[in-house]
Order: structure tokens, then sequence, then C-alpha cells
């Protein structure tokens, strides 16, 4: 979950992004992917999840959406790209069959599933992976997927550019592509591409809490995009930059409170 299992087929390794978004994995899944409850909650209404539909989770991460899916009576599965992100997801959702893999090819048969989700998982330039989700998803079948907006609020934005100052050049290009999903329309085509007819668009604002800049600092550090940042930069430089950014988030008790807009869009495979 939140984790791009792959940037371009062509031109990364899925095991690259996997070490990316594992480098701090219990703070992941305890300080951060929790963040994606609203428009979580808003996908599994859209695509029916309820008790015995099929379920795959694209860019599983941690495990947090497939431990509520299995909560609606839904038979799950899940596959991600990090083995640090697994190992939690596998003890959380014990019952679920996860796979560690890549996007682009996925382990399952033709039709495995009733319903696909990807909560910001399949970005630009994934469009192989939505080709893959179409191969496993029943006729019929829904599909949702989200990712960040480019609308208020936006608290992401000031965070992620302090990393991308800290990472090497070359990480900027993949953010780019993988971020232009943000712009209207993008995620529609990508999906149309891959043969889905578009259902609906909607948005809620994520929120995620913190009670201190310790916390806040780890959490935020804990995603994917700061793992090049803190790899080839000075920590306490973006330690530094990031608290900065974050002081706009405090409020008069200490707490940090990260708001960001959260799109989302629901189509399915024709039906037979």
């Amino acid at each position: 979950m939140t984790t791009v299992t792959d940037h371009d087929q062509s031109n990364h390794d899925w095991r690259d992004a996997g070490e990316g978004w594992g480098h701090a994995a219990n703070d992941w899944a305890c300080l951060y992917e929790h963040y994606s409850l609203e428009v979580m909650t808003a996908m599994f209404d859209a695509v029916g999840l309820g008790k015995g539909v099929r379920v795959l989770d694209i860019a599983c991460g941690s495990g947090a959406a497939m431990r509520h899916a299995v909560g609606r009576g839904a038979t799950v599965a899940g596959i991600d790209a990090s083995a640090q992100l697994l190992e939690i997801a596998r003890r959380r959702v014990a019952d679920a069959d996860i796979r560690l893999g890549s996007m682009f090819e996925l382990p399952w048969r033709d039709h495995a599933f009733d319903a696909i989700v990807s909560i910001n998982g399949i970005w630009g330039g994934c469009q192989a992976a939505l080709d893959e989700a179409r191969r496993v998803l029943q006729p019929g079948g829904r599909i949702a997927i989200s990712f960040w907006g480019n609308g208020r609020p936006l608290d992401l934005r000031p965070v992620f550019k302090v990393f991308a100052r800290h990472a090497p050049v070359e990480h900027l290009t993949s953010m780019r592509q993988l971020n232009n999903i943000s712009e209207p329309g993008v995620a529609e085509a990508m999906l149309k591409a891959s043969g889905f007819e578009i259902l609906d668009r909607g948005a809620r604002i994520s929120v995620v809490e913190w009670p201190d800049e310790d916390l806040a600092w780890r959490a935020v550090c804990s995603v994917g995009p700061a793992a090049p940042a803190l790899r080839h930069g000075d920590h306490e430089a973006i330690r530094r930059d990031v608290l900065d950014v974050l002081a706009e988030c405090r409020d008069d008790r200490g707490m940090y409170r990260f708001r960001n807009d959260h799109q989302y869009v629901i189509a399915r495979t024709p039906p037979r």
C-alpha cells in the first residue's frame, strides 16, 4: 500500500523500488500507512468489497488495506516489491495469499479476482501494471486506484521537495513521471488504454497525525521518496529542512496533522 512496486518496466528493477519502500518498514507500518483510511473506505464500498469477494491488493505494502478487507469478509491476496513490508503484512493478515514480486507480472491466472484495489501503488509510467490487472480481473469486475491530487491541502508537497533537493539528480526524472497521474484525466486515460470502463472519480482528505516532532520526522522519512535522499544526503540537514516545512502542520498542542488531497478512480472490465 502506497508502495510503488515499479516505476517503468523497461528502466527500473522492481527490487530496487522494494528496497526503497522497505527501508524503514516498522515506521511505515505503524506511523504512516493508515493515512489512506478515508480513501480506502470509499474504494472498498465502490468495488463492492464484502463476504466472499476475491480481491487483489496491488502494492499491498505492510497489509493495512488487506486487514480491513478481511474484516469485511473478503478473500484477500496481495503483491508488493518490498520483502521488508511483506514480513509485516504476513503477520497482520496470516490467511492472505501474499506474494513478493512485480505488478508488471502478476503471478495469478486470468480472471482470478472479482475486484482489485491499489492504494497509491500504480502511478504514471505504470501502464503495463493496469494491463496485468485487467488480465486477472473477472469480466465485469471492478478496479479502484488512488493517488495524490493537486488540490489543497497538500502538506506532502513541501516535504517531498525537501527530499528531492537532497536526492541524486536522476531521481527527479523518475518522480516527475510517477506524479503526472495527479493531473486531471491522466488516470482515466491509463485505465481506458488497458480496456477498462470508467465508472467514477472521487476524492477524500487524507489525515495522519503524530504527537511530536520526533515521530513526525520518523513517519515522513519512512516513505519511499525519502530513501534516495537519506542514502546520499546529510541526515541532520534533511531533518532540519523537513521539520521546518512541517511546522505549518503543528497545532498549539504540539501535534502534527498532515493533510493531503487524495484522489481515486473506479473502473470495471466490460461485462461478458
